[in-house]
């Protein structure tokens, strides 16, 4: 998804967000490994935000 912005636009991003830093896929990773697993088998309807802490 940021892909296409410049080291710039990057920096820009990291620094309007809480966490101060752009998210990886590892990040999300552990979110999405649970939903996908036996431990999840009660939950419905969820949303997990992995955004840290951009949009609340």
């Amino acid at each position: 998804m940021n892909a296409n912005l410049t080291p710039a636009d990057l920096e820009a991003l990291a620094e309007e967000t809480p966490l101060g830093c752009i998210g990886r896929p590892e990040d999300v990773a552990g979110g999405a490994w649970f939903l996908a697993s036996e431990e999840a088998r009660f939950l419905t309807g969820q949303v997990l935000a992995p955004n840290g802490g951009l949009v609340i």
